[in-house]
């Protein structure tokens, strides 16, 4: 018996862990004003949750640092704060202006003179950007090629996969397609095994579904995610693999008796099934869109004097959030345990219970949040330092993956990719999407490490320095970059001068 019970509990933990990092991986793809929303409606929701009054509970005013030391980052990523709370609100800061300076010579905010208060407000709006540099996309998921071992055939065979998904993100063409087409326009040589192979490369890609060849297969692909991992996983999955055909059909009272469900597991099994994405190209559809939103940074970097970049996490109106003491109270009171409690006494105690334990666990949440975002900028910060105490030189910008930032922090790679894709930073010269900062890696013939970014600037260099009358092509592009120690084949000179709007050897040469 006692050995049994131990098993039963062990289930629970893990049941609750898989639940927890999905909440978690939910909450860190939310950009500020997102979170700013959410934190409200939680407050609407939950009368247990309020905002922490300051005067008792006083914040500690300091930012974090990030040194190239990422051991020490690691151990203190429970620190800082992005933008200024009420107690240091006018704290003086680069980011807005010696306005915040003097409206620090005021009591309160209500002292501050409107004309003072407009220019700060003014100040603060500059930092919210416009950032048009929207990709495709095909763009977004050929940027995710980097994060795989792949050899530079595999990677050309990787982005025709891509080029040849359909705009819901789903694989029509069946292998022999493929391969004859690969052969005949493209002269490159696979086999069924290895597409095969590079597919089921592909569609771990994001979001997933990505890659599938049908329905059936794109839903199995996103339950076997592992931030999607429930105690009601496995039965869905047993649902898409075996009772497909009556899922489509919404035929449930067959799956309920062959599967013996009872009515909650149906109720949570369904919620996770029509929750999946059916078409998980329109995800990054409707991200690619030519627009140029409003930006605003979640993370801000700055270089002290002494050359040290230091990390703030952007809070924007996000109120610290505490469980409100008149709940707490009432547990304290129900739950002394020394009187017997009527039937409404009960009903007060569970419904109090419910709440705090819902509030509590929504501000674990943002904790969560706040360490997983701060941990990765940090190992980012740690790796590109010279990027940041240089200006921002991207010419300084070293190789790096989500694989290399995963490692570091101890994350999965996908926590690491949804901090990524959707998270800005504000330097002191520029804004920037996170992923600016990772780039393909190559080896010189000295077996140093590089960055494509880097290679780039190597190939516009010898263009811009060529004979004009007689012009380099791709070929002795290729050649002279292999002199200077960069292994680059023609194929990618070819795609990089595209990258860089460089036109062909006879657009660029000039005649008499």
């Amino acid at each position: 018996m006692t050995q049994r019970l131990e098993q039963t509990q062990a289930a629970i933990q893990t049941q609750q862990l898989a639940t927890l990092q999905v909440a978690v991986a939910k909450m860190v793809e939310l950009s500020v004003a997102e979170l700013e929303n959410r934190v409200q409606d939680e407050m609407l929701d939950n009368a247990a949750l309020e905002e922490k009054d300051n005067d008792d509970f006083p914040v500690n005013d300091h930012t974090d640092n990030a040194d190239t030391d990422t051991d020490n980052d690691a151990a203190d990523d429970d620190n800082g704060d992005a933008t200024p709370t009420d107690d240091n609100a006018y704290e003086e800061s680069e980011f807005y202006g010696s306005e915040a300076d003097a409206m620090g010579d005021y009591f309160s905010a209500d002292d501050v003179p409107d004309y003072l208060q407009q220019r700060a407000d003014e100040q603060r709006d500059r930092n919210e950007l416009q950032y048009s540099g929207s990709t495709s996309f095909y763009e977004e998921l050929q940027n995710q090629i980097s994060e795989h071992d792949l050899n530079e055939h595999e990677r050309e065979v990787m982005e025709y996969l891509i080029g040849s998904l359909d705009e819901d993100g789903f694989l029509r063409k069946d292998l022999e397609s493929l391969t004859d087409e690969l052969a005949i326009y493209h002269n490159i040589l696979t086999d069924a095994e290895e597409l095969e192979r590079l597919i089921g490369i592909l569609q771990e890609f994001e979001p997933r579904g990505i890659g599938a060849r049908s329905l059936q297969e794109c839903l199995h692909i996103q339950l076997t995610d592992p931030e999607r991992r429930t105690p009601y996983t496995k039965i869905a999955l047993e649902i898409i693999d075996h009772y497909f055909k009556e899922f489509t059909g919404r035929h449930w009272e067959i799956i309920r008796q062959r599967l013996e469900l009872d009515e909650d597991t149906e109720e949570h099994v369904r919620y996770l099934l029509t929750h999946l994405n059916p078409r998980p190209g329109s995800a990054l559809n409707e991200a690619s869109t030519p627009s140029a939103p409003v930006v605003m940074p979640d993370f801000f970097v700055t270089v002290t004097d002494d050359g040290i970049p230091r990390v703030s996490l952007n809070q924007g109106d996000v109120p610290e959030l505490q469980v409100s003491r008149a709940f707490a109270d009432s547990l304290k009171q129900y739950g002394k345990g020394d009187k017997k409690l009527t039937r409404e006494q009960k009903d007060a105690y569970t419904y109090a219970r419910q709440k705090v334990d819902a509030a509590k666990s929504f501000i674990t949440l943002i904790q969560r949040r706040h360490d997983t975002l701060l941990a990765v900028m940090r190992a980012i910060v740690a790796v590109q330092r010279d990027f940041f105490i240089n200006e921002d030189d991207d010419t300084l910008l070293k190789p790096l993956t989500l694989k290399d930032i995963a490692e570091k922090v101890g994350m999965d790679i996908s926590t690491v990719s949804r901090v990524t894709s959707t998270k800005y930073v504000q330097t002191a010269y520029g804004l920037y999407p996170l992923k600016f900062f990772f780039s393909l890696q190559f080896t010189t013939s000295d077996g140093d490490e590089l960055s494509a970014r880097e290679v780039k600037a190597a190939l516009k260099k010898l263009v811009d320095e060529e004979d004009k009358h007689h012009p380099l092509a791709d070929e002795a592009l290729a050649a002279e970059l292999k002199k200077q120690g960069y292994n680059v084949a023609r194929r990618t000179v070819a795609k990089y001068r595209d990258m860089l709007d460089i036109p062909s050897t006879r657009l660029r040469k000039i005649h008499g």
